[in-house]
């Protein structure tokens, strides 16, 4: 554990510490701040911390003129977006135009010798975000390739978790999670392939909602397994601010195919619509056991999970003990690859290189290696982790054709049939597992555990974190709500009624100084 001199503390020098977008929009509205006031005071903090926190690759250098702009039209009575002068961040992973796409490694990296992508058009996500008035702070870190549980391996060096900096800070989402658990933002923008918008939102003790497989555009952000596993996501400090977030991004476009199924699949009244501090009452609900997973949870683990199932049988809830219990899915899953989806890598890759500026036909998979001169799956490379997938001999076929995917349908059908079946015969409204088994480990350590992963990848399903509480060491833990495709609004309701009942995150005491 490092020694720290501890100077500042969130809730006491912070105005806007542990504000809401409704706390936000409601002093907006009464007068009592402007939106450069807000972002002047976001500004001022994440200049007293980023140094050791490096939350962030970049800041936003329109950002008070982004800010003027938006108390200039309050002030002239025109209509506002859903997010008018609420401060956010967005993952590097995802495009912003005149912002280099880096994927978090350095040879991609013009600031570290690299060669530079510069996105033409901003991702669909960021538009909407845009069209919705949001104020935009700057872009978060992530690590290379988005493929590590922290950002150690980032060209930007690691991102500390803002509530103990010896800790992961979960990945790739890491800059995400620590902005908004430290209040360097209200609301933040995650992307998960395996476990990325959940795992280190559990680490740092805010809301992560991993949205299904389709709800919400992906076009313009850096693909690991487009085609069959990556989704964007909200991170926030509360359930209601991350329905609200999700209010703006879901929702079909014709710039992503895969979003045709979320039509007709999202809440007309919106997802906000849906929060019911009663909502559990009469749920029935799922709990975790040997089998879904044959992993033990560790004692700790136990003793916050059991207390967490009180608050849910407190609030009206029935759970169903191992309800998976004799389907076999524990063994089954067990032989499975866990990386599968990612046979798409390279075919995601081309059509988002092709998307990056349409205009310039010299951009391809194979000119960006040769230039950047190494590729980041060979031996010690941010994605040698994956290399039965992504190799040299895969990195030469054709990609303009999507790659066999009977295997990853086929464990995908499985895992659906096998969880919708278990859904209907024991009646069940959705499932709360304990999001990881043991505590958040080291920093140094690049493999967190989670007791979601990858089941809920591959079958493309929700899932939404929830602070519930602290191991004794004061690491995080979280509950994880999952349950049915397209079911966000249901889940959302139920995580925001064991919220409420709880109110179990605490701001986290952020260290100004080491000694």
């Amino acid at each position: 554990m490092e020694n720290t001199t501890v100077l500042t503390t969130t809730s006491e020098d912070f105005r806007f510490a542990e504000v809401t977008v409704k706390q936000l929009q409601t002093g907006y509205e009464n007068g009592e701040f402007t939106v450069e006031e807000v972002i002047t005071s976001y500004l001022k903090r994440i200049e007293q911390f980023e140094e050791l926190y490096n939350a962030f690759t970049s800041l936003n250098p329109n950002v008070f003129e982004d800010a003027k702009e938006i108390d200039r039209l309050r002030e002239s009575g025109a209509e506002l977006g859903p997010l008018a002068g609420i401060p956010i961040v967005i993952k590097e992973a995802v495009d912003m135009a005149g912002y280099p796409s880096t994927f978090g490694w350095a040879p991609f990296c013009k600031d570290t010798g690299g060669i530079e992508l510069s996105p033409k058009n901003d991702a669909t996500i960021v538009t909407r975000l845009k069209d919705a008035g949001v104020v935009i702070l700057g872009r978060t870190n992530i690590p290379a390739f988005s493929c590590a549980y922290n950002a150690n391996n980032s060209w930007d060096g690691p991102t500390y978790n803002a509530v103990n900096r010896s800790i992961s800070p979960g990945g790739s989402s890491s800059g995400t999670a620590t902005a908004v658990s430290g209040n360097f933002t209200v609301l933040g923008i995650a992307e998960e392939t395996a476990g990325s918008i959940q795992v280190p939102a559990a680490a740092q003790a805010i809301v992560g909602i991993k949205p299904t497989f389709g709800l919400v555009p992906m076009r313009g952000c850096t693909p690991l397994a487009g085609s069959t596993r990556d989704v964007l996501g909200p991170h926030a400090r509360t359930v209601e601010d991350a329905a609200i977030l999700l209010n703006v991004l879901a929702g079909y476009s014709p710039e992503d195919s895969n979003t045709a199924a979320a039509i007709g699949n999202v809440p007309i009244e919106g997802y906000t619509a849906s929060l019911d501090t009663g909502a559990l009452k009469g749920k029935r609900i799922g709990l975790y056991g040997p089998g879904w997973r044959s992993e033990e949870l560790s004692a700790e683990t136990k003793k916050l999970y059991a207390e967490a199932i009180e608050v849910l049988e407190s609030q009206g809830a029935e759970v169903i003990d191992d309800p998976f219990a004799g389907t076999g899915l524990a063994e089954f899953m067990e032989t499975k690859y866990s990386f599968m989806g990612m046979e798409t890598f390279f075919y995601d890759l081309e059509k988002y290189l092709k998307n990056l500026d349409p205009e310039d036909e010299t951009i391809s998979l194979k000119s960006i290696f040769e230039k950047a001169g190494q590729v980041p799956w060979g031996e010690g490379g941010p994605l040698s982790l994956v290399s039965e997938i992504i190799n040299d001999a895969t990195a030469e076929k054709d990609h303009s054709l999507l790659p066999d995917l009977t295997e990853f349908n086929e464990v995908k059908s499985e895992l659906l049939r096998v969880i919708n079946t278990v859904m209907v015969e024991k009646q069940l409204d959705g499932f709360a597992f304990p999001q990881m088994p043991e505590e958040i480990p080291v920093l140094s350590e690049d493999n967190v555990k989670s007791t979601t992963i990858s089941e809920i990848n591959i079958s493309g399903l929700p899932l939404i974190t929830v602070p519930a509480g602290y191991y004794q060491s004061g690491s995080p833990f979280a509950l994880a709500f999952f349950g049915r495709a397209f079911s966000e609004a249901e889940l959302i309701a139920m995580a925001y009624a064991y919220e409420q009942a709880t109110k179990l995150r605490v701001a986290p005491t952020m260290v100004e100084k080491l000694k």
